[in-house]
Order: C-alpha cells, then structure tokens, then sequence
C-alpha cells in the first residue's frame, strides 16, 4: 500500500476514543489490568486502538474487522470494503505503521479484504493525499539513506532478488515481448502488446535513430527494446544487464531472430560500459542505480557519447524527495530509489548535458499495471504451483498498490531526453515525436543560422 498522509484536522472524529500513547518498547497501549485473575472484555480498548488506526490514514470509509468479531468504522460514512484482521500480533502493530503492517498482514494471511484488494488501497491512497497538520512521523516516509548505496556487488544481489525469480514466472504476465517497463497507450484502445511496441517506438523517435547508428542500452531486460531498435531502425546495439537470467533470454532470442550480429548482450555492471555511441539509452534501470551514484553514471554517459550523440532516460520518479516504501523495498525492490527531476540533474548537470525534453506519462504505467494484474490473476494458479501462498499475495498486493500509486500521484514516470550542452545536432520542434518526420537533426538550426548571418 503505497500512501502518504493521514487525517485532516476538520474531518469529524467525535466518536473516537484515544487510548493513551504506549510506552516506548511495548507494541500498542499497556493491555487492562486482570481481575480476579482474568482479563476484562478487550471490545471497548480494542475499538478505540482501530478507530486510532483509521485515523493515521484519513479515517477513510472503510469497516476494519477486530480479531475477537467487533467491527468499527472511522465514521458514520457508508464503508466501501470491509478488512477482516485475523491475528491479534498484527493488530497491535497497526498502531506503529499501519501501511507497512497491513502490508505485511496481507502477504502472510493475517489481514483479508472482502472484495477486491484495489478498491481499499485507492480509498486509503484518496484520503491520505488530503493535506493536514497532524501527521504522525511514519507519513512523512524515510529521508534519503546512504547506509544501504547500491555498490557493485549490492546491485547483483538486489537484481537477483527480483529478476532473477524465473523466467516462466514473468511470462505468465507480461507481454509476449518480456517487457517489464512502462507502456504507451498513444490510442486507449491498445492491447498490452500493442502499448509496449508503441512505447519503444517512442523511444527510438525521440531518440531519433538511424540505420548504422551505434546505440549503448543500460538495463536491457529481456532483450526487447535493443531487438526492436536494431529489427526496426538499422542500428547496433551494446545492452549491459547484470540479471543472468535475462541475458541468458536475450542471447537466445537474438539467435532465434538472426539479429546476434547487430545486437550484443554483455552481462556486466553499467559502471563498466565502454565505447562510444551515438545514442545512449536506459528504460526502466534508473530506479536501481541509487541517487549517490548518479554522477558516476554521467561520467559513464560523457565517455560514451559522440559529440553529436544524445540519450533517453526512462523511469519510475517523484515529486519530492523520498524513501521508497518500506514494505515494497524490503519484499520486491531491495535498494530501489525513484529519483526527482531535480535529483536526476546529478546526472546531467556536472557532464553539461542539456534537457531537451522531458514528458510524464504516469497515468500510462497505471493502465499497464491494470492489465499486468489481470494477467497475474488469469494465471494465479500457476504462480502459487512455482511458489506459495505468500508469495502470491506478497505479489497481488505489490501489482494493486503500485496501480494506487501511480492513480494517485505519489510515482511518476519521467522519459528524460538529453544531448551534449553545445550539440546544436538536436530537432528544432517535437513533431518528429508524433508524426513521421524526416528533417536530418540540426538541419532547420544550419538553414537559420546561416540565413540570419549573412551579410
């Protein structure tokens, strides 16, 4: 559950009673005194710890379901879903975090939602994006942390902690191409496949290629993109990827296609990246570098870019700076960080690379999560044959909050065009982006240039 505020001071909570802060080292307030060597009905003290809860969230209309059969709501509102707490250890825990405790509930079947799991995760993600005074200190996220940098043998075991689940797992989901990337839905009637094609098709038109270009790919994936980029527009490609399994898939499929000598897999680090190119491109790896090594990766972008080169950057970003969500970094992305726009100028700034465009297509990658989550159902049988119980729903839960997430604002999805700050190579207008567009780059600035010189 991916979420950032809590409860707006004018939002009426006459009906909550607030237990008195716990102390320090005890999860939740100190439980009732015995009597007679029982205990006391918890009912009253339980409600009171669960409308608490609603509370840090907004006080959505939500029914929460207590381990002893009570039910509570936040308020009079109608709920819109009902969430049954089966456990009473992570009952108590709600009070410290009640995100990444729900999370970690969910996951192992402590905590059910009757109904659809999206449809509370966006009624907490709407509240919570209500602005208020009184958040409590969990809301505000984890500030920006050195302790864990991505160093070289870090961001191997981060990879293979994710991509290298199984091949066979993420073909059951993701499209017939294997990409795990954001889709362009340029008319809202596309399939997934069709989406992801016209994605990479956005990528190679902003990029502008050319047959006989030579084209360096940071995080390749399963392949995709550099096969569409040499099948498609003429050009060679250089893809690094440390995840072995998709190198292995790569390889394999530049064979099946005949494209293994226009297309070279190299199983390395992108620190490691040598050569020149023409273009320098990277969907969907930025995530994984980590924010203090961004002007490392400028340094390998500077090295590699011919004078009259240019570069795209595609990933999953921010407003403001902020720890990624603790249960998603912990369960699916270890080490994972989307970055500002202001923290990606780590990478442009020192090199003096200009920002030629920059285009937000969020709304884009919560239509392909929608359709990645369907998918993921239609083959939940499969999933739970290859794992478990857990990991299934660790990963429904991963899928349906990243849908809120991105509904709502709290990630966006920044596509970064860049060239050397004094290329004057660069297109005079973004119409090359929409329709074909054959102006040689630098051509309308040449003709201007030397029109409005003459003497």
């Amino acid at each position: 559950m991916s979420a950032n505020e809590s409860f707006p001071s004018d939002r009426p909570d006459s009906d909550c009673v607030v237990p008195s802060s716990p102390t320090p080292r005890r999860i939740g307030p100190a439980p009732p005194a015995r009597i007679n060597g029982e205990e006391p009905p918890a009912g009253t003290l339980n409600a009171a710890i669960a409308r608490r809860v609603l509370r840090q969230i907004g006080s959505p209309p939500l029914e929460l379901v207590l381990p002893g059969g009570e039910s509570v709501r936040a308020n009079g509102a109608p709920p819109q879903c009902r969430i049954v707490i089966r456990d009473r250890g992570i009952f108590w825990r709600l009070l410290l975090d009640p995100l990444y405790y729900f999370a970690e509930g969910y996951a192992s079947g402590r905590i059910d939602v009757e109904g659809d799991l999206l449809t509370p995760l966006r009624v907490v993600n709407e509240y919570m994006s209500i602005p208020a005074a009184d958040r409590p200190r969990w809301f505000h996220g984890r500030p920006r942390s050195r302790r864990h940098a991505n160093t070289l043998s870090r961001a191997r075991d981060n990879i293979h902690r994710h991509y290298d689940l199984g091949n066979a797992f993420y073909r059951l989901w993701l499209d017939e191409r294997m990409l795990y990337t954001c889709a362009y839905f340029r008319d809202p009637s596309m399939t997934l496949e069709d989406a992801q094609v016209a994605k990479m098709d956005h990528v190679c038109r902003k990029l502008q290629l050319q047959p006989g270009e030579q084209v360096i790919e940071a995080g390749c994936g399963w392949g995709g993109l550099a096969l569409h980029m040499a099948r498609n527009y003429g050009v060679h490609v250089r893809a690094y990827n440390i995840s072995a399994e998709q190198v292995r898939y790569a390889r394999e499929l530049a064979c099946q296609e005949g494209l293994d000598d226009r297309v070279e897999f190299i199983e390395d680090d992108w620190r490691n990246i040598s050569g020149t190119c023409d273009a320098f491109v990277s969907v969907g790896m930025l995530e994984h570098v980590g924010i203090e090594n961004y002007p490392a990766l400028g340094e390998v972008i500077h090295r590699s870019l011919t004078p009259d080169g240019r570069g795209l950057i595609h990933t999953i970003g921010r407003n403001y700076p902020q720890q990624l969500d603790r249960w998603i970094e912990r369960r699916i992305f270890p080490g994972a960080a989307p970055p500002t726009l202001a923290e990606m100028m780590g990478i442009f700034e020192e090199q003096d690379f200009s920002v030629l465009d920059i285009e937000n297509i969020r709304l884009h990658y919560a239509v392909t999560l929608m359709d990645w989550l369907r998918r993921y159902e239609d083959n939940v049988d499969a999933v739970r044959d290859m794992f478990d119980e857990d990991f299934v729903r660790t990963w429904r839960l991963y899928l349906t909050s990243s849908i809120a997430a991105f509904e709502y604002g709290w990630l966006q999805l920044f596509q970064v065009v860049f060239a050397p700050g004094a290329s004057n190579n660069v297109p005079w207008t973004r119409d090359y982006q929409y329709r074909d567009d054959d102006t040689p780059r630098g051509a309308v600035w040449d003709r201007l240039r030397r029109e409005r010189t003459r003497t």
